[in-house]
């Protein structure tokens, strides 16, 4: 593997550039202070074309021209900061001024994640700005950042997921230094940091990649854009691209894993799973650096290849995202049945099922697929699945964008995070939702072509076509919109149902780490349904932990010996107290958890 991008050494930088089919490339370079300088490429094996330049460094704009075409920025560009229609800029790792030696990242045994947008996630919108929060999360007790796309995208503001640079980092949050400046506030913070990557699909606007070779397939598509080739001819070179991507995030940014985005969107017939690739690759690099990293597939396809090591001719990635305990809560709680939703029935059979298998269909038919899904996976940890009770697809894809808190009531708003933050599954947190975020998350963009902008608006109604877009919704392209997702953690002030709400997070993740059975991934679990309420049971040396999980308007009696240490409807969340432990007997108040410790 030759290499895409600009790599700067000790006396200039070497320029690499992917187009198998070209008959020249050429190299345009604007040094600070100096002339501009423009250059021949050679062609190299692989399809490439290379050339080093003297006395080029960090910022200075460069382009390619290919067959003498119009200046193009790099597909590899690691920092677009005039926007991703201007010229891409060298960047120099080296710059990164680390503190972090110390550092040896983390495994995925007692990770806490916590899905964080850029922008939206302070008022100034920067990694940066983002940097004073990292004390409130370290209290809060999460471990793991999940950073959601930083890659380039058009205009100032984006869900991340229309990214079109994937090695820059948007210019709008601060670029290339001010990620290497959060990863290591974060690492001084205790805190890991993830990278939700983009592997899929590019975006629509100043995607340059086709013009500089067959980066996209012609037999596939995906439900945003043309899939990547990853196994049609000349896919090496593509191939190459996203395992380049992956280590340098790793190597560079000192980023602790990824989270995948649509796995199951990368459409592979060769041999070599391209995602096993990627994983082998991001791995050797941490191991450079004797650092631990974590990688998770966002995928439902319920394959257990996906989480098989390379030696039982799997994927290999760390834990996969499990949407049923989201969708089983979200049904009970709202009677939701559309969509996806048609396949869940939100009863606690179904829940306890779920939680018994790791996910819910094992080769069962699926009335939203319409055919039969998934196989089983009893044999693996059951942290090696994400569970959520909010994401951004979850809240986004909803035409307005809204929260679960709108739909629930108080009980419910308290038992859901309750459930999961307490299960054996590896718990997520969305921004806000820890104090009850008020705002929505509405899906947003700045592209500044209005074609584009209305095809973006229906190509969502295509998607979702189940969802109501009968009412007014936030439109992408409005400004606004994006405004209204900001977070406002002051809503938390001392004295609130916010406060409240913010407590008990801290204290469910408190038991999370410090109570033996629910930290540990090896405790023998065993799944109950008894009175309509599920218990889960799980023992590790001489401690034993009962979840009892009442999704129901009806309160439960159930046999339960050992010592309450937790119930979501504690008055100190806000809760009536009805729930209550007396001489073996659990009393479970409607739609509420309780934490059993023998």
């Amino acid at each position: 593997m030759t290499g895409h991008g600009a790599a700067v050494m000790a006396d200039g930088t070497r320029f690499n550039v992917w187009a198998p089919a070209a008959s020249s490339a050429t190299l345009a370079v604007e040094p600070a202070g100096r002339a501009a300088i423009t250059v021949a490429l050679d062609r190299v094996d692989g399809g490439y074309w290379q050339a080093d330049v003297a006395a080029v460094g960090h910022g200075d704009r460069y382009t390619y021209s290919i067959d003498g075409g119009p200046p193009l920025p790099d597909p590899a560009s690691g920092w677009q900061p005039d926007g991703v229609h201007g010229a891409s800029a060298v960047v120099d790792p080296r710059r990164f001024d680390w503190t972090d030696a110390e550092w040896r990242g983390r495994g995925l045994d007692g990770i806490v994640l916590y899905e964080l947008h850029v922008g939206t996630f302070t008022p100034e919108g920067t990694l940066d700005s983002a940097i004073a929060e990292l004390p409130r999360l370290a209290a809060l007790g999460v471990t793991t950042i999940e950073l959601m796309p930083v890659n380039a995208f058009p205009g100032d503001r984006n869900w991340g997921y229309d990214g079109v640079y994937p090695y820059a980092v948007q210019a709008s949050y601060g670029g290339p230094e001010a990620l290497a400046h959060f990863v290591d506030a974060a690492h001084a913070h205790g805190l890991a940091v993830i990278l939700d990557v983009v592997y899929n699909h590019v975006g629509p606007e100043g995607n340059h990649m086709g013009e500089f070779g067959p980066y996209f397939s012609t037999a596939y598509t995906t439900t945003w854009a043309p899939a990547m080739n990853v196994s049609e001819p000349d896919s090496d070179g593509v191939r190459d691209f996203y395992v380049g991507n992956a280590a340098r995030w790793v190597r560079d940014f000192h980023v602790d894993g990824f989270r995948l985005d649509a796995v199951h969107a990368v459409f592979d017939t060769t041999a070599n799973p391209f995602w096993e690739q990627i994983c082998r690759a991001a791995r050797e690099a941490a191991a450079a650096s004797r650092r631990r990293i974590v990688l998770i597939g966002e995928t439902s396809d319920n394959d257990p290849r996906q989480l098989a090591g390379p030696d039982r001719h799997g994927y290999g990635f760390d834990a996969v995202w499990c949407d049923d305990v989201h969708h089983n809560l979200r049904v009970a709680m709202t009677g939701d049945r559309e969509g996806y939703y048609a396949d869940y029935d939100g009863t606690p059979a179904e829940l306890a099922d779920t939680i018994r298998h790791r996910w819910k269909f094992r080769g069962q038919f699926s009335v939203a697929r319409g055919r039969r899904h998934g196989r089983p996976v009893d044999e693996a940890a059951p942290n090696r699945f994400v569970a959520h009770t909010q994401n951004h697809d979850q809240v986004g894809n909803r035409p307005h964008g809204e929260r679960p808190d709108h739909h629930v009531t108080a009980a419910q708003r308290r038992f859901a995070p309750s459930a999961v933050l307490l299960s054996p599954y590896t718990p997520m947190l969305f921004q806000g939702e820890e104090y009850g975020e008020l705002g929505p998350f509405p899906f947003f963009v700045d592209h500044t072509d209005a074609e584009l902008l209305r095809a973006t608006n229906e190509g969502r109604k295509a998607e979702f076509p189940d969802a109501d877009w009968s009412e007014g919704y936030p439109v992408p392209g409005d400004p606004a919109t994006f405004e209204s997702a900001k977070l406002d953690p002051s809503v938390a002030a001392p004295g609130t149902a916010h406060a409240q709400l913010l407590a008990m997070y801290t204290e469910l993740l408190r038991l999370r780490r410090e109570v033996a059975p629910i930290a540990d991934p090896g405790a023998v679990q065993q799944v109950e349904l008894v009175e309509g309420s599920v218990i889960v049971r799980r023992t590790l040396a001489d401690v034993t932990t009962a979840l009892a999980i009442n999704e129901s308007d009806t309160p439960a009696a159930l046999d339960v010996d050992g010592s309450l240490v937790f119930a979501s409807d504690a008055e100190a969340w806000g809760g009536d107290a009805a729930t209550a432990l007396t001489d073996g007997s659990l009393s479970l108040a409607p739609w509420s958890v309780a934490l059993v410790v023998a």
